[in-house]
């Protein structure tokens, strides 16, 4: 069983990708983006707030996420596919005793490196395609500084277990799934 988690800035390319490695894999997806937009899309008290939260460009707590996070641990048998969590090293840490508290460890953590500019063209393009109000250039802009303060240290945190593995992100959708096929084969 693997488990994964996808890495990268806002715009990388996690979402795409992730399609691939869950279906090439047959992993369970994770996308915590996911989770909260349908949180949002429910209506839900609990939606509002984070609708609240994500259109100021701020980070969801931990403690809604990890509850979400843990519930779907708990309901896998496949190995799983984390796109989106974990943003933070404390999280990364919860992680690691999520899976370990279900028998299980992290496998392997895929860091799609992609220049900012591109990051901010990507991003933009995705609100024009779909009309996403959190892709904003202000937003964007806050989202990437949240990532390079708060996001960016998870990378130091897996490389220092040999679970880090970076891949250009810069390329066609198939030829970055061929490098992350690659490196996860």
């Amino acid at each position: 069983m693997k488990d994964i988690v996808i890495f990268g800035a806002p715009g990388a390319g996690k979402g795409t990708q992730s399609d691939f490695i869950v279906s090439h894999y047959g992993l369970t997806h994770v996308s915590t983006g996911d989770l909260l937009r349908s949180e949002i899309a429910a209506q839900t008290d609990l939606g509002l707030r984070i609708k609240a939260i994500m259109e100021n460009g701020q980070l969801v707590s931990d403690d809604i996420v990890v509850d979400m996070i843990d519930r779907a641990i708990a309901a896998d048998t496949r190995g799983m596919l984390f796109d989106g969590f974990p943003r933070t090293v404390a999280q990364a840490q919860t992680l690691d005793r999520l899976l370990s508290a279900h028998g299980r460890s992290l496998t392997a953590m895929v860091q799609l490196e992609v220049p900012e500019a591109e990051l901010i063209r990507r991003l933009l393009e995705r609100a024009k395609i779909q009309g996403r109000s959190d892709d904003n250039e202000q937003t964007i802009a806050n989202r990437l500084a949240e990532y390079r303060a708060k996001t960016l240290p998870v990378a130091e945190y897996y490389a220092s277990q040999g679970k880090r593995h970076t891949v250009d992100g810069l390329g066609t959708i198939e030829e970055i799934a061929a490098r992350i096929r690659a490196l996860l084969d």
